[in-house]
């Protein structure tokens, strides 16, 4: 039997190789690398935002890659029906037998990883058919419940901007996300790098890194981490402190916020920094992985009150603050 030490090696090994393969397409973006390898490996769906032409399905597509795993793309559009995405029962003759018989045809909804592209271009019933999926890893239709394979990782996209047409995901929805990341513009020299390689004569081919049973040992390892009761109680104070009208609200949240965050975020705190601990190398989680993770497992999960749309402010600014007032 394999024990603990090595299996963590064999973690961080497959970490390191994922992020020089996927850096042979992808060009700087390494906050945004990282914080995926951990929603992977915490075993927790990802959403990521982006103005267009910041290579979010680029990175998808490269992270697909280098997985051994089936993959599968879904474009949102507003003609979208859940039969779609899920699968459907289509009657089937069997000329032999006389009869006729209903056949259930997956839909693309059933592969290991699955590209959402533009979520939130869909109407609500179709957005919770596949947040159906992500949330019980299984699809029922026609009275039979049919398992999607394991693992099961979802990455969705959204378009910040060009909001006409579109349908925001309800915040109970958005819960079912592990992390919200935010990919931002290159810095200029990666930008020249991306330019050059781009324009040049052989695109750059990475190579398969780990496979589904990878995957799967990987999350037992994360789950399996030991956490120093600090850590779990800092990422709890965290996400209570989000919930304004209760008595351990910070100042910020009572006034800025409309609604807080779920206990779905302390667990999302929790493993998340456990992953992230582990992918650089330390074998348990410390009260700065929880901080460092605060803004992508919260600010999806938090509403604004109308006070601090008048102002401006935003989730992240509030999370800054919250930060500063709940103690480590």
């Amino acid at each position: 039997m394999v024990d603990q030490s090595a299996r963590i090696d064999g973690l961080l090994r497959a970490s390191e190789d994922l992020r020089r393969e996927i850096g042979k397409v992808i060009i700087g973006q390494g906050r945004v690398v990282d914080e995926m390898l951990i929603g992977l490996f915490a075993g927790g769906h990802v959403l990521l935002e982006g103005v267009p032409g910041l290579a979010k399905t680029l990175l998808i597509g490269t992270l697909a890659r280098v997985l051994d795993l089936s993959f599968s793309r879904i474009q949102f559009t507003p003609d979208l029906m859940p039969g779609d995405i899920t699968g459907s029962e289509i009657l089937e003759e069997d000329k032999l037998a006389g009869r006729r018989n209903f056949r259930f045809v997956p839909g693309p909804v059933f592969a290991n990883l699955v590209l959402a592209d533009e979520i939130n271009r869909t109407p609500p019933k179709t957005q919770a058919a596949l947040l159906q999926a992500m949330q019980e890893h299984r699809v029922t239709a026609g009275g039979l419940t049919h398992d999607l394979p394991a693992p099961f990782f979802v990455l969705a996209t959204q378009n910040p901007i060009e909001q006409e047409g579109t349908y925001p995901l309800p915040e109970a929805q958005l819960d079912r996300f592990l992390l919200n990341i935010l990919i931002g513009y290159p810095e200029r020299d990666e930008e020249i790098a991306i330019v050059e390689a781009t324009t040049g004569a052989v695109p750059a081919t990475p190579e398969r890194v780990l496979d589904a049973a990878g995957v799967l040992d990987a999350r037992a390892v994360v789950h399996a981490a030991p956490a120093a009761q600090n850590v779990v109680r800092y990422a709890v104070a965290l996400a209570r402190a989000t919930r304004p009208d209760t008595p351990e609200a910070a100042a910020v949240a009572r006034e800025f916020l409309a609604w807080g965050a779920g206990p779905r975020a302390g667990q999302a705190l929790l493993l998340g920094a456990k992953a992230r601990a582990l992918l650089a190398g330390r074998p348990t989680a410390a009260l700065e992985d929880v901080r460092a993770l605060a803004h992508p497992v919260l600010r999806h999960r938090l509403v604004a009150n109308f006070h601090a749309e008048a102002e401006g402010v935003a989730k992240d600014r509030i999370i800054d603050r919250l930060l500063d007032e709940v103690p480590a």
